[in-house]
């Protein structure tokens, strides 16, 4: 099964990286949820959370602000000037 290789970093250092089933992000736009085989994309963070399950089901939640997301080939970047794990 394919999995997403997922990084959140902010202005100042990586807050969390590694591999995931799925991504659910805050955009400008409203939450969007992304799954392996996402078509690309680019995405404005809005302020709230990035929520990250894990394969086992475990959740990894940051809050982020200020930014964007990006979506391509099985790879998700959260870049915000700020971020921090909750």
């Amino acid at each position: 099964m394919a999995v997403l290789s997922v990084s959140v970093v902010s202005a100042d250092r990586e807050v969390w990286s590694g591999e995931a089933n799925m991504v659910v992000a805050t955009t400008v736009e409203g939450e969007i949820g992304i799954l392996p085989g996402h078509e690309p994309l680019l995405a404005i963070l809005g302020s709230g959370e990035v929520r990250i399950t894990l394969a086992g089901g475990e959740k990894i939640v940051a809050d982020a602000s200020e930014g964007f997301l990006s979506v391509e080939n099985n790879t998700v970047q959260v870049v915000a000037s700020q971020a921090e794990l909750v």
